[in-house]
């Protein structure tokens, strides 16, 4: 049975649709309806034609811990697998699961379910902040994003009715900072501020969660540059040659941030292999914090699936 039309949904009335989306519409994007105690309701929109964005099943299933976790508790890890494709035409529910509520550390469990089916899974931990001594490298001498391109300024020229439906380029403003390509030997590269586009409510799991569903944005493609024209999704879906699926993700957030203010996203592929590539990401404030990172796995094969 799918559970979007069990028992708990039958108390409420089901959803007609997606929300109304528009510019800069992103907590849109990361609203749920609750059904139950523990369970949730969303739709996604399409990262790519026909399959839901995972950065917004990853930020709604963080939405949906968030949940039944008390505020003053903030996530600062989470750990994700993308199982199956989802489908931006159908709602996706969400089971939370509360694993352990400690002292300190609080722990949910979420699984996201579509036509029966278990799409993604996700852990998170949630813990009372603590005043301790800090560290962290000092941020990349980069560009500032002021007057830098558009990461997809050259698809929102060639096609504009085609990028006009890409949601995610209505709802995050992305600037494309020059590229070290080959930083290290064997390594790829890139460099790209963000920021919503919209601003956010002060609430720090609002910011949490945008900068999750931000931390899927073209960064299974950087494991790829190095067989790829730079910057492929400036040309919009279909421009890539390689055949490229997440497959698991995760994310730390080390600092408080907000992510309607410029955030320096440093992506960085170390390995390919056995049809696979693994990429890291840093996320910088303007004030040169390290705010979170971000670790992710993906298929990667030449050509595409047929």
């Amino acid at each position: 049975m799918d559970i979007a039309s069990g028992p708990a949904a039958e108390r409420i009335a089901p959803p007609s649709g997606p929300p109304a989306s528009g510019p800069g519409h992103l907590p849109g994007f990361l609203a749920l309806e609750r059904l139950d105690r523990d369970l949730f309701r969303g739709w996604c929109h399409a990262g790519l034609p026909r399959r839901a964005f995972g950065g917004q099943v990853a930020a709604q299933a963080l939405t949906a811990a968030g949940g039944t976790v008390p505020a003053e508790r903030r996530v600062h890890s989470l750990h994700g697998y993308f199982l199956r494709g989802g489908d931006p035409a159908r709602p996706i529910v969400y089971e939370v699961e509360r694993p352990r509520d400690g002292r300190s550390y609080t722990s949910r469990r979420v699984t996201a379910v579509q036509g029966g089916e278990v799409i993604f899974t996700l852990s998170a931990s949630f813990k009372l902040p603590e005043e301790t001594p800090e560290r962290h490298p000092a941020v990349p001498p980069t560009t500032p994003p002021d007057g830098l391109p558009s990461a997809f300024r050259n698809w929102a020229e060639r096609d504009p009715e085609g990028f006009g439906r890409f949601e995610i380029g209505r709802v995050l403003d992305v600037r494309v900072a020059p590229v070290t390509w080959a930083r290290h030997e064997g390594e790829t590269e890139q460099r790209l501020w963000i920021r919503s586009v919209e601003r956010l409510p002060d609430e720090p799991l609002a910011h949490m969660c945008a900068l999750t569903y931000a931390s899927d944005l073209m960064l299974a493609p950087v494991a790829a540059l190095d067989v790829e024209t730079p910057g492929p999704l400036r040309e919009g879906p279909g421009s890539y040659r390689s055949y490229l699926a997440s497959l698991d993700h995760a994310v730390w957030f080390h600092r408080p941030f907000r992510a309607d203010e410029w955030l320096l996203v440093v992506q960085r592929g170390p390995s390919a292999g056995d049809g696979r590539g693994l990429v890291h990401g840093e996320f910088w404030d303007r004030d040169g914090g390290l705010v979170a990172s971000v670790v992710q796995e993906t298929v990667l094969r030449p050509g595409r699936r047929s």
